[in-house]
């Protein structure tokens, strides 16, 4: 199992052998910046520069490869204005919105203790 090529449904990726759905999506999620990516797009389409510095710097490569992957996922495409999430990534969004919030208490919770 190659761990570091596009995660897709039915192929062995961390965390199942299978490749069940949902261990495909947090494998792709999971990935360095990969929501990060998602998240800054949720305000916009973006250019490839701006990502790059919303990401802290990320190198041009790792960059480039986490937008190829997220793009064959068909969770985010590029138009003229940048790159944007398509209707599959807002979906995403709309879906782990909730559990960014849910984290910040958790979060909030374990550390206090």
């Amino acid at each position: 199992m190659n761990i570091n090529s596009q995660p897709t449904p039915g192929k062995p990726v961390r965390g199942s052998k299978t490749g069940q759905p949902i261990m495909v999506i947090f494998d792709l999620l999971g990935r360095s910046w990969a929501m990060g990516i998602i998240w800054h797009l949720n305000n916009g389409p973006s250019t490839f520069r701006k990502l790059q510095e919303y990401c802290e710097n990320i190198s041009p490569t790792t960059l480039n490869k986490r937008i190829k992957e997220l793009t064959l996922a068909d969770l985010i495409e590029r138009t003229i204005d940048g790159y944007t999430l398509t209707e599959q990534g807002r979906e995403l969004f709309k879906l782990i919105h909730p559990l960014g919030n849910w984290a910040k208490q958790w979060a909030k919770r374990i550390n206090n203790k």
